[in-house]
């Protein structure tokens, strides 16, 4: 699945699919699924920048659009951090609050299950590749490479990862091996110091949101280079 950026001339109608997807999955939930959606909702409708993919607001904000403390807000980002569906792109400093991203993808593959309830239309059109707009036509890439399989953890946060963005997970997630998990912790190996950091930085919360899905133990992450 992918999911079309909300830019250009089918922006709105991107835009209502995704706030769609998220309202009806927040309904078919019990009634702290429901607090939750509704409350990332707030922060896109009234905050979220689509074109960049940033959300800059700080705890303060946060909590008085939600009408909690912040401490409640501390919990909830961290949840929604978890759960993949936000990350930390550039936190906050002194005088200037922190910036998330909003990991679209992440939410419509959450939601899948729903789609059906919104109408087979809606099903279809999630289905189909986006359209680019632009005349350029790509190249053929070779066929990606597939996760390994098997009922492992590994095995399975893997495909996971695979599931999400076949290309990022070729290019990056594939080298990777685990070293052990324990603890809560799982230590994983990168080919490379470079690839190692790079990883962390970029990715962890995506790897741990995988993990969660496998292993719910696994709450840390380091990423360690080969010898």
């Amino acid at each position: 699945m992918q999911v079309a950026k909300p830019v250009g001339r089918n922006a709105s109608a991107i835009k209502y699919d995704i706030l769609s997807a998220l309202a009806v999955y927040g309904l078919s939930g019990d009634k702290h699924r429901h607090r939750s959606i509704l409350r990332i909702m707030t922060l896109i409708t009234t905050r979220y920048n689509w074109r960049t993919n940033e959300l800059s607001i700080g705890r303060e904000e946060i909590a008085r659009l939600w009408s909690v403390n912040e401490r409640t807000v501390k919990r909830e980002m961290a949840k929604l951090r978890s759960a993949g569906w936000i990350s930390v792109k550039r936190p906050a400093v002194r005088g200037r609050v922190a910036v998330y991203e909003i990991d679209l993808k992440q939410i419509m593959l959450d939601t899948v299950d729903i789609w059906p309830v919104i109408g087979t239309d809606f099903q279809d059109r999630m289905q189909q590749e986006p359209v680019q707009d632009s005349n350029v036509v790509p190249f053929q890439s070779k066929p990606a490479a597939l996760p390994p399989q098997g009922e492992d953890v590994w095995a399975q946060v893997q495909s996971i990862l695979h599931s999400r963005d076949p290309e990022i997970w070729s290019s990056w997630f594939q080298h990777l091996n685990e070293a052990e998990r324990a603890g809560g912790l799982a230590i994983l190996i990168a080919p490379s110091r470079f690839m190692a950091d790079y990883i962390a930085q970029k990715w962890s919360a995506r790897i741990i949101a995988a993990y969660s899905r496998v292993d719910p133990s696994v709450r840390m992450l380091r990423i360690e280079a080969a010898e």
